[in-house]
C-alpha cells in the first residue's frame, strides 16, 4: 500500500480539529516513515510542523512532498507557499525566493505565493521587485474605492518606479 490506511488518516483529522497538533504531528511522523513515497502524508506533517513553530523540521517534509507527482495542485499550491516562508523564516532567502518565485509562476492568480514572495526578495535586496509586485497586487485586489481610483497610475508607475513623467 503506497498511501496510509484511510483510519489512520482521519485519526490524524480528527487530533488536528481538536487542536492536539503535537498528536497529529506523531501519527504524521510515523505515517509519513511507513510511507515515504506518500507526498500528501509528507505534506499533512510538513504542514503540522508548521503550525507548532518546527520550521527546521518542516522542510524535508515539504521537499519531499514537492518532489511527488502525485500531490494534489491545491496541496503543491500550499506547499510551495509553506517551504518558501518556512525557508524564509529560516534565513534562507535565495531558496526563498526561489520557492516563491516558482509558486508564483505556477500560480499567477495567488496573491499570497506575490505577497511572501515580495518578502523574500527584500530580505535578498530585491526592493525594486519587490515593490513593484507588491503595487501589482495592490492594485489587483484592493477593494479600497480609492486605490482603485488609482489602479491605472498604479499599475503604470509599478512597471516604472523612477518614472517622473
Amino acid at each position: 500500500m503506497t498511501q496510509p490506511p484511510p483510519a489512520d488518516l482521519a485519526e490524524v483529522e480528527r487530533a488536528y480539529q481538536a487542536g492536539r497538533f503535537e498528536e497529529a504531528r506523531k501519527l504524521l511522523v510515523a505515517l509519513s516513515a511507513a510511507y515515504p513515497g506518500d507526498a500528501e502524508t509528507a505534506y499533512r506533517a510538513a504542514s503540522v510542523h508548521d503550525r507548532l513553530g518546527l520550521e527546521a523540521e518542516a522542510v524535508p517534509y515539504y521537499e519531499r512532498c514537492l518532489r511527488g507527482a502525485e500531490l494534489s495542485d491545491a496541496s503543491r499550491r500550499g506547499a510551495l507557499l509553506g517551504l518558501g516562508s518556512t525557508y524564509r523564516v529560516l534565513g534562507r532567502y535565495e531558496e526563498a525566493v526561489d520557492t516563491l518565485r516558482r509558486g508564483a509562476e505556477r500560480y499567477p492568480e495567488d496573491g499570497a505565493l506575490r505577497a511572501f514572495l515580495a518578502m523574500a526578495l527584500y530580505n535578498t535586496g530585491g526592493h525594486h521587485e519587490a515593490t513593484a509586485l507588491l503595487l501589482r497586487l495592490l492594485a489587483g485586489t484592493s477593494g479600497d474605492e480609492t486605490v482603485r481610483a488609482y489602479r491605472r497610475a498604479i499599475e503604470h508607475y509599478a512597471g516604472d518606479l523612477d518614472a517622473t513623467v
